[in-house]
C-alpha cells in the first residue's frame, strides 16, 4: 500500500479493499445500531428543531430521499441532515467511546439518505456503517481525549469524517477517491461543546451525515484535496488539539479507548472497533455521562426500597469530563434537563425511571422534580472515566448511607441491551408515531435489512402516510 504512514491514504485504502463478508456477530450489531437509532429517530422527527430544519431545507431542492415523519423526498445531503438531526434530538442515540461521539446518529442517516439515491442493497448499508464507524473512531483515537476535552463536538468533527468513510465506501471509490473524501470532510468538520442545551447540538448530527455525503460524492467525481489534513503541519490534530500536541503525546501515562494522540496506519481494521470498544446504547433519553450515576441511584433505589422522599441527600464523585457535560445544575428548559446530572438523579428517585414524557416543559418544571435538585451534590475527579468509577452516596433522612461504584452503564458492552430491551425500546419510542399495524411491518422490513435488494420498503414505512 503506497504512502501507508500517511493516515488518509491508509484510510483510503482499507475502504477500498477490506473485504465486505462480515461475520455474522458483526451483522448482527451493526443491524442493532440501524435499529435503535430509526427507533429514536421517529419521535425526533417531531421535534421542534427537525421541523425547523426540514422547513428549511425544503427549499433548496427536492430528490429521491425520505425524511423521516414527512411525505416529503429531499436530495441526499438534506435528507441526511434532516434525519442525523432527528436521531440526536432526543439525545437517545447511542455513543462511541474511541471517538466520543454520538456516532450512529450521523452515520445511520448519511448511509440510508445515499443508499436511497444509489439504489444500494441492505447489505451494503450494513458494510458501510462498519467501516465508517471504524474510520472514525481511528481519527478520534487521533485526537482524543484531548480534542474533546477541550471543548470540540466529536460528534460533529470526527463524525464527518466517519461519515465521509462510510459513503466513500458505499459508492465504493478507490484508495486515492477515498482519501480524498475523508480530506474534504475536515473542512466540513466542525463544532463546540458550548452548544450543548441548545437546538444546534442535535444540528451538529445533522450537519455531520450531510457533509459525509457531500464529500464522498464531491471526490467521486474527481475533487481533489490535500492529503496532510488529519496529520501534517497544519493537520486536524494540531488545529484541533492545540500546539501543545507533542508534549501532551509524551504526557500520556493513562490510556483509554485506544486514544494515543497518533493515527493508527499500520492495522487500520483491527481490532474491529464495533466489536472490541462497542457501541454505548442508551437506556435514558438524556446525555450519557450521567448514565452511570443514573445506574448506580437506581441499584441503590432497588436494592434498599427508598424513595425521593427518604433522600437527605446524593454525592457523585466522577470523572471531571463527564460532569463537566452536565453542564445545567439547575436546567429551566428541556433541552437543558437532558445535561443536567441534577434533573437525571430527581427523575430516578422520584419514578424509578427516566423516559421521553420526563423531558417535556411540564416535567422539568415540575415542583417535586425542582425540590430534588438541591439535594444533589457534585464531586468532580481529575481522572479518566477508565482511571475512576462513578461513585454515587446516598443518605438518608434516617441518617443511613448507601455507596455503589459504576465503572460501566447499562447498554455498553461490559452490560449491553437483550434484544428484548432493544425492542421495547424501539416500540416506546415509536408509540403514538407508528399506527400498531404499521409498526410491525416496519419492524418487520428492519429485521430483514441485511438482506433487502434495496432500502426502498424500510424508508417508504418512514415517511408520513397522509401528508
Amino acid at each position: 500500500m503506497g504512502g501507508a504512514a500517511n493516515p488518509l491514504l491508509a484510510y483510503g485504502a482499507w475502504l477500498a479493499d477490506t473485504p465486505r463478508d462480515w461475520p455474522e456477530v458483526v451483522v448482527v450489531t451493526a443491524l442493532n445500531a440501524f435499529i435503535d437509532t430509526i427507533g429514536v429517530a421517529i419521535p425526533g422527527a417531531a421535534e421542534a428543531v427537525t421541523q425547523k430544519v426540514l422547513a428549511t431545507v425544503a427549499g433548496w431542492g427536492a430528490g429521491p430521499c425520505t425524511a423521516i415523519g414527512s411525505d416529503r423526498k429531499l436530495a441526499a445531503p438534506w435528507a441526511a441532515m434532516v434525519n442525523g438531526t432527528a436521531a440526536h434530538a432526543l439525545d437517545f442515540d447511542d455513543n462511541f467511546d474511541p471517538s466520543k461521539a454520538h456516532a450512529s446518529a450521523v452515520l445511520v442517516p448519511a448511509v440510508l439518505a445515499l443508499a436511497e439515491q444509489e439504489g444500494a442493497s441492505g447489505a451494503a448499508c450494513i458494510d458501510a456503517y462498519v467501516t465508517g464507524l471504524q474510520i472514525m473512531g481511528r481519527v478520534g483515537q487521533g485526537v482524543n481525549p484531548a480534542h474533546r476535552n477541550r471543548g470540540w463536538h466529536a460528534t460533529s468533527t470526527t463524525g464527518a469524517i466517519g461519515a465521509a468513510a462510510a459513503c466513500a465506501r458505499l459508492l465504493r471509490l478507490e484508495q486515492r477517491e477515498a482519501a480524498f473524501a475523508l480530506s474534504i470532510a475536515t473542512s466540513m468538520a466542525g463544532g463546540f461543546m458550548s452548544q450543548f442545551g441548545t437546538e444546534t447540538k442535535p444540528l451538529h448530527a445533522g450537519l455531520a451525515a450531510k457533509a459525509g455525503v457531500m464529500a464522498a460524492s464531491f471526490a467521486r467525481v474527481g475533487l481533489d484535496a490535500g492529503l496532510e489534513t488529519l496529520d501534517g503541519p497544519r493537520g486536524m490534530n494540531r488545529l484541533m488539539v492545540g500546539p501543545d500536541l507533542e508534549e501532551l503525546r509524551a504526557n500520556l501515562t493513562h490510556i483509554e479507548h485506544g486514544q494515543t494522540l497518533r493515527f493508527e496506519t499500520g492495522n487500520v481494521g483491527e481490532p474491529l472497533l464495533l466489536l472490541s470498544s462497542g457501541l454505548k446504547v442508551k437506556r435514558f433519553p438524556n446525555c450519557g455521562s450521567a448514565h452511570r450515576a443514573m445506574d448506580g441511584l437506581l441499584a441503590l433505589r432497588e436494592q434498599h426500597g427508598f424513595g425521593a422522599e427518604d433522600i437527605a441527600e446524593v454525592r457523585v464523585s466522577a470523572p471531571a469530563s463527564h460532569l463537566a457535560n452536565l453542564m445545567y445544575e439547575d436546567p429551566r428548559t428541556p433541552a437543558q434537563a437532558k445535561f443536567s446530572l441534577e434533573y437525571a438523579l430527581a427523575m430516578i428517585a422520584l419514578h424509578g425511571h427516566c423516559a421521553l414524557s420526563d423531558f417535556a416543559e411540564e416535567a422539568v418544571a415540575a415542583p417535586e422534580a425542582r425540590a430534588f435538585l438541591p439535594r444533589v451534590h457534585r464531586n468532580p475527579v481529575d481522572k479518566g472515566e477508565g482511571e475512576f468509577p462513578t461513585r454515587v452516596e446516598v443518605t438518608l433522612k434516617d441518617g443511613s448511607t448507601h455507596r455503589i461504584d459504576v465503572e460501566m452503564p447499562v447498554g455498553s458492552l461490559a452490560a449491553p441491551l437483550s434484544q428484548r430491551q432493544y425492542a421495547t425500546k424501539f416500540d416506546e419510542c415509536a408509540a403514538g408515531f407508528v399506527a400498531p399495524g404499521e409498526l410491525a411491518d416496519l419492524k418487520g422490513y428492519l429485521s430483514k435489512l441485511p438482506d433487502l435488494e434495496t432500502i426502498a420498503p424500510v424508508m417508504d414505512r418512514l415517511a408520513a402516510r397522509d401528508g
